[in-house]
């Protein structure tokens, strides 16, 4: 990991459909605010011990330095889909687009200041 870009990592459930759908969010994210989407960490949790070892609140989970970038809220610690509010108010599989850009935007100036 490199000092000047945050570590964003994506980790995953085999058993979920969406996680593929929140990696190409999470790229573009990056993208868009200058970051190399090809930094993203890969973390499958395959078991039950590796959810409760790393805090997993399900199906897609996105943290930017070691920060989940949404509050699990409801979602339970296990191997299961996770289930997000977005902005509008809706119930979405993957976080608001919004929701990352600005999760990443404020590690990038975490590290600027």
């Amino acid at each position: 990991m490199r000092a000047n870009r945050p570590r964003v990592e994506l980790l995953w459930w085999e058993g979920c459909p969406s996680w593929g759908r929140a990696l190409a969010d999470l790229r573009d994210a990056m993208e868009r605010v200058g970051l190399d989407p090809d930094g993203i960490e890969l973390r499958e949790v395959a078991t039950d011990e590796d959810a409760e070892r790393t805090g997993f609140a399900g199906s897609p989970t996105i943290r930017v330095d070691g920060r989940d970038i949404a509050a699990p809220g409801s979602n339970p610690i296990g191997l299961t889909c996770r289930v997000y509010r977005l902005r509008d108010g809706r119930f979405s599989p993957v976080p608001d687009p919004a929701d990352l850009r600005d999760a990443l935007r404020a590690a990038v100036g975490d590290r600027a200041a």
